[in-house]
């Protein structure tokens, strides 16, 4: 057993054959003992190496592609990993916590927070179309992820409504009061600050996810950053101050 941690603390995981023959034993010994190499790795209590948690996120976007995070099951997860359940665990210690590090990963709602901090001061016609820009550009190489977050969102689960409160709903109760403070300020029209981070975020998701609709489809449209861009720029105009 010290042979085997000795091994598995190294970057790449051993082989079985490397760990039979560190341990001293044959391979079959050692398959009656650990009947799998993650049941080893159960026993050992080996933290995740390094990669181990994005492997892990991968792995997750691509079944949630076909399922439901509720109907996702953790052992596949592990399996379809290649983690052990040991490790899945440690990791991510039930399901709301794996769409919460989902999210944070993969969902526009860190970088656009992390930018609202920075220019909190500055006026809409600056803000709004980084914040757009970042948006967009969190998710436009992963334009799958888009529909798979929202239906796991919109889904009510207990498990994602708990991970978006975290997330998702702090950055847009950030952005509404950003927006609240500029309507205060007069420069901008005065409406509920949800109705208005609504209109603009939107325009910008349903682009997200026609964009490749209407390419398949052989529909021209604008496409890219610009046509975002350009959202900012309507949204703007519409939200100027009456007079």
């Amino acid at each position: 057993m010290r042979e085997a941690t000795r091994l598995y603390g190294s970057a790449d995981p051993p082989s079985v054959n490397a760990i039979a023959q560190a341990a001293g034993v044959s391979r079959s010994t050692l398959y009656r003992i650990f009947p799998r190499r993650t049941t080893l790795l159960d026993a050992l209590e080996i933290a995740p190496g390094p990669g181990t948690r994005q492997r892990v996120l991968d792995a997750a976007l691509r079944l949630l592609a076909s399922r439901s995070l509720a109907d996702l099951s953790m052992d596949e997860l592990a399996s379809e990993a290649g983690v052990s359940r040991a490790n899945l665990y440690r990791l991510f210690p039930g399901k709301s916590a794996l769409f919460r590090a989902i999210l944070l990963a993969y969902s526009p709602f860190e970088p656009v927070m992390a930018l609202l901090v920075r220019a909190a001061d500055l006026p809409p016609d600056q803000v709004v179309p980084q914040v757009v820009l970042a948006a967009y550009q969190a998710v436009a190489r992963r334009r799958g992820i888009v529909r798979t977050l929202l239906l796991e969102i919109t889904s009510m689960a207990p498990e994602t409504q708990q991970a978006f409160a975290e997330t998702g709903a702090r950055a847009f109760a950030t952005f509404g009061g950003y927006l609240a403070a500029q309507m205060a300020a007069g420069r901008l029209r005065r409406i509920h600050p949800m109705l208005a981070v609504q209109s603009l975020v939107g325009a910008v998701v349903l682009h997200l996810l026609a964009e490749p609709v209407f390419s398949q489809a052989g529909v021209e449209a604008p496409g890219g950053e610009e046509a975002v861009m350009e959202f900012a720029r309507l949204w703007l105009r519409g939200m100027r101050p009456e007079g």
